[in-house]
């Protein structure tokens, strides 16, 4: 059976709906910057999750190429996820999606190296006939956090941050979102096929001791 990041790190990716805190483990990720309104059509968020997946699956199916990656299992790949933020804002300001900064990110295998990453951006060039230059392999290391599921729209995400930050303050924390430390979150439904109000979304906030 093929690994699956969601089932065996059930902390990370199915947290309950009601807010918890969790250490965050440093992660390597596929990652593409940018910019702008993720709901724009043709936009340059759609752009850069095209680009996410074709590298992502690139190195999910490389077993079946000549290329062999040292330690190699095969595996599902992860859900997306995003860091969002806003020049001047602290958190999110959901009224104003163009002001919205993103970096947009597919969990990858710690076994994925600088050569394999390279590899897959020249093989998916190839085959696709796209720039994947945006693309880059970077590691995360989020640290404490607190994070809770989300269930329906993304609009409806504030009472839920709400909810998270009470909870925050009630054990001893505060907030500890900055230029590096990034309002977080992990997509688990397809919106383009799910129910909207059952669509579920972990959301993460870094935080410190008081």
């Amino acid at each position: 059976m093929a690994f699956d990041f969601k089932r065996e790190y059930r902390d990370l990716y199915q947290p309950k709906t009601k807010p918890s805190i969790v250490e965050v483990p440093s992660m390597r990720f596929l990652a593409v910057e940018g910019s702008g309104d993720p709901n724009e059509e043709g936009g340059a968020y759609k752009h850069a999750i095209g680009l996410l997946y074709g590298i992502a699956y690139t190195l999910k199916m490389s077993y079946k190429t000549d290329h062999a990656i040292d330690g190699f299992y095969q595996y599902v790949v992860p859900p997306l996820e995003g860091f969002w933020w806003q020049q001047g804002v602290h958190g999110m300001d959901y009224a104003h999606k163009e002001a919205l900064s993103w970096l947009s990110v597919i969990r990858v295998p710690e076994f994925v190296g600088e050569d394999d990453f390279a590899w897959a951006v020249k093989t998916a060039t190839a085959k696709k006939g796209m720039d994947f230059s945006p693309v880059q392999l970077v590691t995360i290391d989020e640290g404490l956090c607190v994070q809770c599921m989300h269930v329906g729209p993304y609009d409806d995400e504030p009472a839920t941050v709400s909810a998270m930050h009470a909870f925050v303050g009630s054990e001893g924390y505060v907030l500890d979102l900055n230029e590096t430390r990034r309002h977080h979150e992990i997509y688990l439904s397809d919106p383009r096929k799910a129910n909207p109000a059952r669509m579920k979304t972990v959301v993460r906030h870094p935080i410190r001791k008081r």
